[in-house]
């Protein structure tokens, strides 16, 4: 799996090293596809980022792109009925826009800088001919680029804040007669985890969340805890006082506790039950350990009806394996599946899906 700061990342290295990629969006779908609209592949002539589903469609889409490297082509829009022309069981149609992106490509620059700050975003761009230098990338307050004339961005722009506002995904839209444009949403991740404990379950735990399109802060107590390298979307924090992460997570945050030690857990446990705007508690413990904890929380005050948002033992249900990794897996699909959760639920409220890299930095107190 791989995530929007993978393809980002890749796109930003190649255009500022001089070089030209074509990005290819999977700009609609009709029926059964092996990806949504809005999935993405950077194709190099040396590299590939990124993945549309795999398969047929994809070993096509790569071989077309470098065609349009090798060619000098400007972007397209093509239509790939999946069972008729590929031979794919799933037996949808996909549309496909192979977009190539000159060195030095200003928007590259801008739709990174959003997505760093984790400010959502539309790149619009036309659908046909050359595209290098009518783009317009266009997020809540700001507009930056243009698609060539006023009255073309003004149009483009309601499209793309229409789509922020009521969580639109990808999709092609009309900006004038015969001027279909491809309106990317570009979301900052959706999933912020904060992981307390870096034993042999929770390194686990972050390989197997290591590719989703998500932020995890990773804490522990112990300087030489963590590995020597992470994921570049794992933040770890060392600290003497890892109940502070608590109350620095945002709205929606995932929490998983699992550290070396029974009363710290019991404490990062009572912090994050004091909140109630947290998407997620995981605990890693028994039956016993949670009504030991429950029994010990309800003595210090805190309102047993919250006891009903703490998961605790954790893991989806049918995998009994004590292996860190199998743990690992049970509990990634708990969070996977909170996450869709929160997605389905956050769209018709807010309109949106609620929203650093590889630092590591140290905390003493």
């Amino acid at each position: 799996m791989t995530s929007t700061r993978d393809w980002l990342d890749a796109l930003v290295a190649t255009t500022r090293g001089g070089r030209t990629a074509v990005l290819v969006t999977v700009a609609s779908v009709k029926g059964s596809a092996p990806r949504e609209p809005g999935a993405r592949m950077l194709v190099a002539d040396d590299a590939v980022t990124g993945t549309i589903g795999g398969g047929q469609l994809e070993y096509k889409a790569i071989a077309i792109a470098r065609d349009v490297l090798a060619s000098g082509s400007a972007g397209d829009l093509r239509r790939f009925p999946l069972a008729a022309s590929l031979g794919q069981c799933c037996g949808g149609v996909a549309t496909l826009f192979f977009d190539p992106v000159a060195a030095g490509a200003r928007w590259v620059d801008a739709l990174a800088v959003r997505y760093r700050a984790g400010v959502a975003c539309v790149v619009a761009t036309p659908s046909r001919g050359d595209a290098q230098e009518r783009r317009l990338v266009v997020d809540a307050g700001a507009i930056e680029g243009s698609l060539g004339a006023e009255e073309r961005d003004a149009r483009a722009s309601a499209i793309a804040r229409r789509m922020l506002a009521s969580g639109a995904p990808t999709g092609l839209a009309s900006v004038g007669d015969d001027d279909e444009c491809l309106f990317d949403v570009v979301r900052p991740p959706a999933l912020h985890i904060v992981l307390f404990g870096a034993g042999h379950v929770g390194r686990a735990l972050v390989r197997t969340l290591a590719g989703c399109d998500g932020r995890i802060v990773w804490v522990d107590t112990r300087d030489d805890a963590f590995p020597a390298t992470v994921p570049p979307n794992v933040e770890c924090v060392g600290t003497d006082a890892p109940e502070t992460e608590v109350a620095a997570a945002p709205a929606g945050a995932h929490f998983l506790v699992m550290t070396h030690s029974h009363p710290l857990d019991q404490a990062l446990t009572e912090a994050i039950l004091q909140r109630d705007d947290f998407a997620w508690f995981g605990l890693i413990g028994s039956v016993s350990k949670r009504r030991q904890f429950e029994r010990r929380l309800r003595l210090l005050g805190v309102d047993p009806r919250r006891f009903a948002r703490m998961t605790c033992p954790i893991g989806i249900a049918g995998i009994s394996s004590k292996e860190p990794a199998a743990i690992a897996i049970a509990v990634a699909a708990q969070v996977l599946q909170s996450r869709e959760r929160a997605q389905r639920a956050a769209v018709p409220a807010t309109g949106a899906p609620a929203a650093r890299t590889g630092e590591q930095r140290w905390k003493r107190s």
